[in-house]
């Protein structure tokens, strides 16, 4: 007589019963799963977006810090060719120059 392994009840069953206790666990690790990564993806995307808007202010922030510079070595460039050492809002080469009284 052969023996077949497949023929035998005692293997459906068995594979029956771990098939119904996979199925189980299953349900039992997603239960409320759906819920969870909804929330998950949701705070994804709101950590996503004030990232980006945090971005664009420090963006914006920089832009106008380095137009700010540009400015200042334009100026800085302007007052190098026209000194006023003294302050007093003259320029030097102007300061140094002979009086002409004629010019009123």
């Amino acid at each position: 007589m052969t023996y077949n392994l497949m023929n035998d009840p005692n293997v459906w069953v068995i594979a029956g019963l771990v098939f119904i206790l996979g199925v189980l666990v299953g349900m039992f690790l997603t239960a409320g799963g759906r819920r969870k990564w909804k929330a998950r993806y949701r705070d994804e995307v709101s950590n996503r977006e004030t990232w980006e808007r945090e971005h664009a202010r420090l963006k914006d922030d920089y832009d106008a810090r380095e137009k700010e510079y540009r400015e200042r070595d334009s100026l800085r460039g302007a007052a190098a060719r026209g000194r006023d050492t003294d302050g007093d809002g003259v320029r030097d080469s102007v300061d140094r120059a002979p009086v002409d009284d004629r010019r009123a």
